[in-house]
């Protein structure tokens, strides 16, 4: 039994070092996408422990620990779903207020583009070559 126990703890101990060298090693930029896959497991950790306390003895420390357990995972996992949605949303377009757009112009007429010049330009340059073909 004591030699069990030996054994899991330097497992744990190993365990800690060498997920302490591999986070370290992750770019700020990789962090929440990998903490977010991360909590998603945690989901899965959750489940078990719903399963366990169902199963688990008449003993009231065993019902605690587990209930201890149950929601501090939850708690994990619906603050990383949280992060992640906050993450997501830096992604998102801003949208352009409809207003603005419509009376940009002179008159109430929306403007042209900056570049719609730029684009037209070279559609009249090969018009004109196709005209004059000396050019």
């Amino acid at each position: 039994m004591p030699s069990e126990l030996v054994t899991n703890l330097a497992i744990l101990v190993l365990a800690g070092f060498i997920g302490f060298a591999v986070i370290s090693k992750v770019p700020n930029t990789l962090h929440t996408p990998l903490m977010s896959g991360t909590n998603a497991i945690h989901g899965i950790v959750v489940l078990a422990g719903l399963l366990v306390i169902g199963f688990s003895g008449n003993g009231i420390l065993n019902k605690v620990i587990l209930v201890i357990a149950i929601v501090f995972g939850t708690i994990n996992v619906v603050g990383g779903f949280l992060v992640t949605d906050r993450m997501l949303g830096m992604f998102k377009r801003k949208p352009t207020p409809p207003a603005a757009a419509a009376t940009a112009g002179k008159g109430g007429k929306a403007a042209k583009p900056a570049n719609a010049a730029k684009a037209a330009k070279p559609a009249n340059a090969a018009k004109a070559a196709e005209e004059d073909p000396e050019k």
